[in-house]
């Protein structure tokens, strides 16, 4: 494929600076539009930002004219279960409504190729374990449904205007660049890894480890864990495909296995040499109990491998990023 101008839509962001070095290693030019509120001006390193909201429709129609963009990869969302919860319109207005916007923007301009960042949450309490493709869709919460409900719309376009897509359904993200150019920082952080990290550098006093009584071996709840630099690299073989055959895609990116939250504690205290010290806490609505994916169809519509997603990988180059500081970048 030859070099392409992507913009990364949400692309200062965790997964999204990982896939912009992604690209530009590819040989590639990664154009990042954020309006950095969650994501960091440090972490855009590959190409130039557009410091923008992507409601703003002028403005990516803009970005994407003066930049003469070829493709786009659309990270920009909320992401807690737990908040959609208790907020479902700012889910829907920012992870639906400001999608339209982008998606207008680009049809506007003739932009067709598109590379969404879905999620898992569009199945909802699994029915059957490993998750596929097959799996009932039928989300539990106002974020699953707002990731549903762009796939929906994605597939419409695809028949009425020729959008060519691939929808990504992650399963847990984790870790961090392993040559420690950048790494996962939220504000606030809801991630289990990096709050567990945490409290091994004496950061915060404990982990709430929320869910004790659910029907897995250590009755803590279970989630497929893959590697970040792996879900990069799965966005940018979806580019390819997406750019050669146009076909739709809609593909899990897990690891294929599970571990509870008290087997991360563990693998944290083996990668820190640090106690984690954790508190029982009540269930979070929403959480399934157990999420782990059946990703055989990435790997072969992609020719993707989940190279670096054993837990020991994920945790350990987690640890390396938290343990050196990601404010050195801030």
């Amino acid at each position: 494929m030859s070099a392409l101008k992507v913009l990364v839509v949400g692309g200062a962001g965790y997964i999204g600076s990982h896939t912009a070095k992604a690209l530009a290693h590819a040989g590639h030019q990664p154009i990042v539009l954020d309006d950095l509120r969650a994501g960091h001006r440090w972490a855009v390193r590959w190409g130039p930002l557009v410091e923008a909201d992507i409601a703003d429709a002028d403005t990516v129609r803009g970005a994407l004219e003066d930049h003469a963009i070829d493709a786009v990869v659309h990270f920009a969302a909320h992401a807690s279960v737990g908040e959609s919860m208790q907020v479902p319109r700012k889910y829907f207005a920012n992870n639906l409504a400001n999608t339209l916007t982008l998606l207008g923007a680009m049809l506007d301009i003739g932009v067709k190729d598109i590379v969404f960042s879905s999620s898992c949450a569009v199945y909802g309490h699994p029915r059957r374990l490993p998750i596929g493709e097959g799996h009932p869709l039928a989300p539990v919460s106002p974020y699953g449904e707002s990731k549903l409900a762009v796939e929906r719309v994605l597939h419409w376009y695809q028949h009425s205007y020729g959008l060519r897509y691939a929808a990504l359904r992650y399963f847990n993200a984790a870790g961090a660049d392993p040559e420690g150019e950048v790494g996962e920082v939220h504000d606030p952080e809801t991630h289990v890894i990096p709050l567990a990290l945490d409290v091994a550098l004496g950061r915060r006093p404990w982990l709430d480890v929320f869910g004790s009584d659910y029907p897995t071996p250590d009755g803590t709840a279970v989630r497929d864990y893959v590697h970040v630099s792996d879900l990069a690299q799965a966005h940018l073989l979806a580019l390819e495909a997406v750019r050669s055959d146009g076909a739709p895609l809609r593909l899990n990116l897990g690891a294929g296995r599970g571990a509870s939250v008290l087997e991360i504690v563990r693998a944290v205290e083996e990668a820190s040499g640090q106690p984690v010290r954790y508190e029982l806490a009540s269930r979070r609505p929403g959480d399934p109990a157990e999420l782990v994916a059946d990703a055989r169809a990435a790997q072969r519509r992609l020719g993707w491998r989940p190279e670096r997603s054993s837990i020991d990988s994920v945790v350990a180059s987690a640890w390396n990023w938290h343990r050196l500081g990601p404010e050195r970048g801030a």
